[in-house]
Formats: C-alpha cells, sequence, structure tokens
C-alpha cells in the first residue's frame, strides 16, 4: 500500500538534515521509522569496531603462545608476563567498551 505525504521543500530539507544526523540513507525507512515509533536511536559503533580489532590482535597472540608452549612442552617466565599483560590489555579494552556505551 502506497501512503503519500507531501511536504515542502523546507520541510524536505529538515528531514534530510535530520537523516543526515543519523547516518540513514533511504527516506522510506526513515519515515516509516519516525512514523510508527517517533524516534530513531543512532549510536556510532566506531570505537567499538575498533576494539573489537584490537581485541582479535590480543586474541592472535595468545593463541600464538599458546601454540609454542604445545610445541615445545615448556613454558617460560617471558610468555607467563605476556599472557598476563594481554589479560590485562582485554580487561581495559573491556572497561572503555562499557564507558562508551554509558
Amino acid at each position: 500500500m502506497v501512503l503519500r505525504c507531501p511536504v515542502t521543500q523546507e520541510e524536505r530539507n529538515l528531514i534530510e538534515d535530520k537523516m543526515k544526523q543519523l547516518h540513514a540513507t533511504k527516506i522510506g525507512a526513515y519515515l516509516r521509522k519516525m512514523a510508527i515509533d517517533g524516534y530513531v536511536i543512532y549510536r556510532d559503533d566506531t570505537e567499538i569496531k575498533n576494539m573489537n580489532k584490537q581485541l582479535q590482535a590480543i586474541g592472535r597472540n595468545i593463541n600464538q603462545i599458546a601454540r609454542k608452549l604445545n610445541s615445545t612442552g615448556n613454558i617460560y617466565k617471558e610468555d607467563v608476563a605476556e599472557l598476563k599483560e594481554r589479560l590485562d590489555d582485554i580487561w581495559q579494552l573491556q572497561r572503555t567498551i562499557l564507558l562508551t556505551l554509558r
């Protein structure tokens, strides 16, 4: 079903400005969301994506240490220290993520 809603050029400009603020690209989807819910919540997740990349890098480092341990059967103080350091990095990133979500 088609629903038409004529707007002035000024109204159209205001709608498009609000869409830009939300990084919305489809006017139909934006207008439906606004008509049904009355608001749109936008969350910039760029920082969270960056933190996820960092967590993946930390995970790769831990896997390399684990492979080394499994192949040699020995664990060195330096490896344990690096694991502890990587774990601290993970906890710090987690705290940062949680603060970002507030």
